[in-house]
């Protein structure tokens, strides 16, 4: 059966418009379904809405409209902004759907049938902005419960809860079994420690009474299913999970083919309890087996000042406009490569235009320029570089180098200054070899979900191209026709590495990464096609000799402020 790549990322709540984060969480997972797409590997990106709940049928009743009114203006901001931002997912799941319903009254009504949902009444203190009642632990050292839970009442209510508690220790062996499950290590030890304090069983419906925006428990109509069995199944539901089907080795193939390779993006504030927890055990209690646990890569938050951002302090940044005055590029770069996964950071709109000015207008974008321009002045009609590529591969089998590069790695003042000690073919060669080393931290970083790190490989074949332009100076090399060889060996090894940049960057710079290969006039025939790019291809003299390149125009014009 082909296996395929599910990436997934948290549905977003559509009682607000979209914010900076929504933007930088599918931006992340789409970089990642793109690197798995460049790899040539299926992929199945999968995003979408929460629909439902007390807040959603409250602001919807502000407002005047009906909550499926309500949700399907706010629903289509996000699909606009996703868009905009070019983000290609290949599933848009709703919670309002049919097939969503149907997978979710499945999967209660079996649970219900296997005595792992019962009925009770609890009283106790009650969060209206959380929906969900305290207990003793949320309460802070003044034994009161802090401004985060909103208003809180006391409330006695009949409901009903799934047995939680019975499946803790099955949770704790399976992190300990698994300790890259959670992404990255630190939030797998957090989770370690919350399943340790797993106490009672969760709550997973509310009366019709006070909430009829759900959907209907299939075992009494008097209530709807609370934002657990809801939310959280949309990452089966919208893959083709059939809750009819106990046997899971029985489900359908294409749920299957899909279901072997899952990787959730979600923020660290649902991490616990709700995805690492409330979902895994979900999973669990339905019969999915231990491998078919899906790995949650967990980021952070852009912040402002240190401080979250939030509505009520006025500081929550619009990615619309970002992506409006700045372009969707400039957006996406530096949300990718600004904060490291699974940390914080402090968003600057200073330091937006800082890293694309620097790393793409002057770096990039300046070497691209340079070296057409050069080529067009300088380069030979014809050329043979036969023999720096048979030197390429002698060098690429000496142990001696290789084992040096880790030391020197392409970019660095190490590796920099022992270049310029060589001969120029040899000083080529070296750095085509390096190029492998640091494709494989590019790889090595892409797949455990760390595209921050990726951006850094690709600087550092850019940082080495530009000194080495500066160092051979082809325009010198030029007025000697005895150096006519090296002079086409230094042309095309620039125009090689940026044919190579291209490639990687194409997960992030979807567009750039086409407008590399237009002006190189490299596989023109695919152009703006998906097929013109695949990793395959990052390997040191792909390019012919004698290859024309076209004329070179502004890929990164700087922004002025």
């Amino acid at each position: 059966m082909p296996k395929t790549f599910y990436i997934t990322t948290a549905i977003d709540y559509t009682n607000s418009p979209p914010h900076i984060g929504h933007a930088y969480e599918k931006v992340l997972a789409d970089t990642i379904a793109r690197y798995h797409r460049l790899k040539g590997e299926k992929v199945f990106f999968l995003t979408g809405a929460d629909q439902h709940g007390q807040k959603v049928q409250q602001s919807a009743a502000k407002a005047g409209v009906t909550p499926s009114e309500f949700v399907k203006g706010v629903t289509q901001k996000f699909k606009d902004l996703y868009q905009k931002l070019d983000v290609q997912y290949d599933g848009w799941a709703e919670t309002i759907s049919p097939l969503h319903k149907k997978v979710v009254q499945g999967m209660l009504q079996r649970l219900f049938e296997e005595g792992q949902i019962y009925k009770d009444k609890q009283s106790g203190h009650y969060s209206v902005r959380q929906e969900q009642f305290l207990t003793d632990k949320e309460r802070g050292p003044d034994g009161e419960f802090g401004s985060e839970w909103g208003e809180v009442e006391f409330r006695e209510e009949e409901n009903y809860y799934f047995k939680l508690s019975q499946h803790k220790n099955w949770l704790a062996d399976l992190l300990r079994k698994r300790p890259h499950l959670i992404v990255p290590k630190f939030r797998h030890t957090e989770l370690e420690n919350a399943v340790q304090k797993i106490g009672g069983d969760l709550c997973i419906s509310r009366p019709k009474s006070r909430l009829d925006w759900g959907i209907e428990l299939p075992f009494d109509n008097e209530f709807v299913t609370y934002v657990w069995f809801d939310a959280l199944s949309n990452y089966i539901s919208f893959a083709g999970y059939d809750a009819a089907v106990k046997d899971y080795a029985s489900q359908s193939e294409e749920f299957l083919s899909r279901w072997n390779l899952v990787v959730q993006t979600i923020g660290k504030d649902i991490l616990i309890p709700a995805h690492g927890i409330y979902w895994l055990i979900m999973l669990h209690a339905i019969g999915f087996p231990d491998e078919a646990m899906p790995t949650l890569l967990v980021h952070g938050f852009w912040n402002m000042s240190g401080a979250k951002m939030s509505k009520s302090l006025g500081n929550i940044i619009d990615p619309n406009h970002l992506a409006d005055k700045y372009g969707a590029e400039a957006v996406r770069y530096y949300l990718i490569s600004d904060i490291a996964t699974g940390k914080d950071a402090d968003f600057s709109e200073q330091r937006l235009i800082e890293r694309y000015n620097v790393d793409l207008a002057n770096s990039l974008g300046n070497l691209l320029n340079r070296t057409l321009t050069m080529n067009a002045r300088f380069r030979p009609t014809h050329a043979n570089l036969a023999d720096l590529r048979a030197y390429v591969q002698v060098l690429s089998e000496d142990q001696s180098v290789i084992q040096q590069l880790p030391h020197r790695p392409l970019g660095s003042d190490e590796f920099y200054e022992y270049a310029k000690t060589l001969p120029e073919e040899k000083a080529i060669a070296l750095r085509a070899v390096a190029f492998s080393n640091q494709l494989w931290d590019y790889d090595n970083s892409m797949g455990r979900g760390s595209p921050d790190f990726a951006v850094q490989s690709i600087l550092n074949l850019v940082i080495d191209c530009n000194r080495f332009i500066d160092d051979s100076a082809p325009w010198r090399v030029a007025k000697d026709k005895q150096k006519e060889s090296q002079l086409v060996a230094i042309l095309y090894h620039l125009i090689e590495s940026l044919r190579l940049i291209a490639i990687l960057i194409r997960p992030i710079l979807p567009q750039a990464a086409h407008g590399i290969f237009d002006q190189l006039n490299w596989k023109m025939e695919l152009s703006g096609k998906d097929e013109r790019f695949s990793l395959k291809d990052a390997e040191w003299g792909g390019l012919p000799d004698g290859h024309v390149v076209g004329k070179p125009t502004p890929l990164f014009p700087r922004i002025e402020t």
